[in-house]
């Protein structure tokens, strides 16, 4: 094998009884990424990845964009004697001298083996005097360092330098199956990565009112699906053409009642997929008092058309914190491209703020839609997106 990195979990860690199974959902959710022969062991709180890939910034995406793990670095395993370790230590202080000539750098040692002849601190004493002999520009600085090694021992030494951040929660897959309701927009996305951290595995549904919305819009779409696909462990994208129901709801509904209308609309179709999918919940990324039809009572209304519980990770995040989060996923500057969808280009010019649910229960049976929206959810297209 060619590339060996070290990997830290978090949550899992905590995890008792049905720990393993957590741990197996990891392994195969890395595994699915990468595109060459690997292999991943299990000790302790670690797992350790080998593989045949050559290309190493495949490796780093697949594990930066996998939920679960909290921090990978490359590694190197040596016999557990000093002389090994100060000489494994010594070439990832090369490499990291180049990058930080003159920086400052700490060793961190912690000896799982309580066997092994030296303890922790001894180890960095002695690994941190013979890099010094052998590379005299550095300097010690153990509360601020340009640059840190880690050393651990086990069954093996393991020594590797920068830890390169990783996505943390749960594996996708541990918690079931839901569907994200996808628009164009920043908040969406968003919701979709919160809740693939929680471990949750989704669909995506997208309402495409064409020609109302453009091929422009249900194109960003696509691009959002693929750019959070690697964060939900591959994803289906199923585009619902929904014209004839929003043109039901221009022919037939009180102007202020069209958005929360049609917003129960989608629900229900992505209810009817749901089943088909095997999805037990929906996913929507409403944030409470945003907009006109996310006031408390409007979302009473928009959970109450469907028996499936809706999950809401947005609900108490302040808009900063959510395009914070958009830019990390690289999904805002996509959000932000100026193509409309069809909440936006059909929304009345004074929405109901605080509807009352019956009414709007009322309002919806008579529309006499149904119809319309099982058509609707028999003629939605699937695309795929990998990991």
């Amino acid at each position: 094998m060619k590339n060996f990195y070290l990997i830290k979990i978090g949550e899992i860690s905590l995890k008792k009884g049905n720990r393993k199974s957590f741990e197996k959902q990891l392994r195969f959710n890395i595994k699915k990424k990468l595109h060459s022969p690997s292999k991943i062991t299990i000790q302790r709180g670690r797992f350790f990845l080998e593989s045949e890939d050559d290309d190493i910034e495949n490796i780093k995406y697949a594990l930066s964009t996998t939920p679960g793990l909290v921090s990978f670095s490359r590694a190197v395993r040596v016999e557990k004697n000093i002389t090994d370790i100060k000489n494994a230590a010594l070439s990832f202080a090369k490499e990291l001298v180049e990058k930080y000539p003159s920086g400052t750098f700490k060793i961190e040692s912690r000896r799982a083996d309580k066997g092994f002849e030296y303890t922790s601190y001894e180890i960095s004493a002695l690994v941190g005097e013979y890099l010094l002999e052998q590379l005299p520009s550095l300097k010690v600085n153990v509360h601020k360092p340009s640059w840190i090694i880690n050393i651990e021992i086990r069954n093996l030494a393991y020594i590797y330098g920068a830890q390169e951040k990783g996505t943390g929660g749960l594996p996708v897959g541990s918690a079931a199956k839901g569907m994200l309701l996808l628009s164009g927009g920043i908040d969406s996305p968003v919701a979709g990565y919160l809740m693939a951290r929680r471990g949750l595995r989704m669909d995506a549904i997208y309402f495409h009112a064409y020609p109302y919305t453009s091929d422009e819009a249900l194109d960003k779409v696509k691009v959002l699906a693929s750019k959070i696909a690697p964060y939900l462990s591959g994803l289906s994208l199923f585009v619902v053409p929904f014209t004839d129901f929003q043109l039901l709801l221009k022919q037939k509904a009180k102007e202020e009642e069209v958005t929360l209308l049609m917003r129960a609309g989608m629900v229900k179709i992505a209810e009817m997929i749901s089943k088909e999918r095997e999805s037990i919940c929906l996913v929507t990324g409403e944030s409470l008092s945003q907009v006109a039809s996310q006031t408390v009572e409007s979302i009473r209304y928009n959970g109450s058309e469907t028996e499936l519980p809706v999950f809401r990770p947005l609900i108490g995040m302040d808009k900063e914190d959510i395009i914070k989060t958009a830019i990390s996923i690289d999904t805002y500057e996509t959000s932000i491209l100026p193509f409309e969808d069809c909440c936006t280009i059909f929304s009345p010019t004074h929405p109901l703020l605080k509807p009352e649910s019956n009414k709007l229960k009322n309002s919806f049976i008579m529309l006499e839609g149904e119809k319309l929206l099982k058509e609707a959810a028999e003629k939605t297209e699937r695309i795929y997106f990998k990991p």
